[in-house]
């Protein structure tokens, strides 16, 4: 695509992310400079990534006042990249911002709703705050649009409430009011509200304030259930996605788990240094992905080893969906200053209802996971009922 251009690429033919790869790994120099600006006014609501960029300073600022978004150490393995871009399309499919607008005036709620609308954000209004928690657990919002003067209690009492409740004590709570009193405003944030911002509001502002505390809300929401080096469920968020599935199963559903661990591991460890061990486990996650289908359950259990549940699926052919991708793996270059390096998963499976419960099906699947060790590894056992 041509980015000498200043008309901008219509939003439905927009790309998801572009990505400057420079030819001989040096700095950017100012042709290359302009060419992201030329991307940047072309595409702006694309992510501008540049990989290879040197661990400096300077050369990373001058790529952001261009236009970049992600500037790439030269330094981090592919399968970071790769990562990264995964969890661009992740965030760009997630669910849209939902926004709760606590407002007794009908008038101003419905400009505000109008108002979020316009930016795309999904919103809720409810002109009495004494219906708050029972909206709040059926509307599930991802932050509060809350009014200082309301009757019978005020927002700020509202808040207090909501404060006191584990499961709300992290919801962003803005307030949008026309009380312009500072000592009112500071003693509202000091007793739970996020930030403040007065009537008449800046549409602009108002969207930017709500998108940018909703995007720090779901990361931390994000960071409490995903695996750090992989992206995939960690150990706890895997285990209560599995007790959901089980629990929720109709009668005659069936899904297989399978348990997955790298062979060798501990090797690789000592001979190649963790941050190579790091790699390895991260083109596992990246070829899990890649090859299961979204409703599937992939985790990272603990250290090497996986946990995959797939719905809809007996355990002869959840054996021989890993089967090919444990094929897959063994075939994948891991590269290292020394060259490359390639590496093994064995497997195990069990499956439901054959074994009824979320906790004996991973610890099924684990005894599976053994026999392969012992048989050789390298390989995917089913788990013998």
């Amino acid at each position: 695509m041509d980015w000498d251009t200043e008309s901008a690429v219509e939003p439905g033919q927009a790309p998801l992310a572009v990505l400057f790869i420079p030819a001989d790994g040096a700095a950017a120099g100012a042709a290359e400079l302009a060419r992201i600006s030329a991307c940047r006014r072309a595409c702006p609501a694309s992510q501008l990534f540049y990989l290879g960029v040197a661990s400096v300073i300077d050369p990373i600022v001058a790529l952001m006042r261009a236009g970049i978004d992600v500037a790439i150490p030269s330094d981090e393995q592919p399968a970071m990249v790769v990562n990264r871009l995964l969890d661009l399309i992740q965030t760009e499919e997630q669910e849209r911002y939902r926004v709760l607008v606590v407002e007794d005036s009908r008038v101003a709620a419905t400009l505000i709703c109008r108002t979020l609308t316009e930016h795309g954000i999904d919103s809720h209004a409810i002109a009495d705050p004494s219906q708050l928690l029972e909206v709040l657990q059926s509307y599930r919002p991802d932050l509060i649009l809350m009014d200082m003067h309301m009757p019978r209690f005020n927002g700020v009492e509202a808040t207090r409430v909501l404060r006191q409740m584990s499961a709300y004590q992290t919801l962003p709570i803005v307030y949008l009011s026309g009380e312009s009193n500072i000592g009112m405003q500071v003693e509202a944030l000091r007793l739970g509200g996020d930030q403040f911002l007065i009537k008449p509001f800046n549409p602009v502002l108002l969207a930017a304030v709500v998108k940018t505390k909703i995007a720090r809300f779901r990361d931390m929401q994000r960071s409490t259930r995903i695996d750090g080096l992989t992206g995939l469920l960690n150990h706890s968020a895997a285990k209560a996605r599995l007790k959901a599935m089980a629990e929720s199963a109709a009668p005659g559903e069936r899904f297989s788990v399978a348990m997955i661990d790298i062979d060798h591991f501990k090797a690789i460890n000592d001979t190649y240094g963790h941050p190579v061990g790091d790699q390895v486990i991260r083109g596992l996650a990246w070829l899990l992905k890649a090859r299961l289908r979204e409703g599937d359950l992939i985790g990272r259990y603990g250290g090497e080893e996986f946990i995959v549940a797939l719905p809809g699926t007996d355990a002869v052919l959840a054996q021989t969906v890993l089967d090919r991708i444990r094929g897959d793996f063994a075939a994948l270059p891991h590269t290292h200053p020394g060259g490359a390096l390639y590496a093994t998963f064995s497997a195990g499976v069990a499956a439901w209802p054959v074994i009824d419960s979320a906790a004996a099906l991973t610890e099924t699947a684990d005894r599976a996971l053994l026999d392969a060790k012992r048989l050789g590894r390298n390989r995917v056992e089913i788990a013998h009922s």
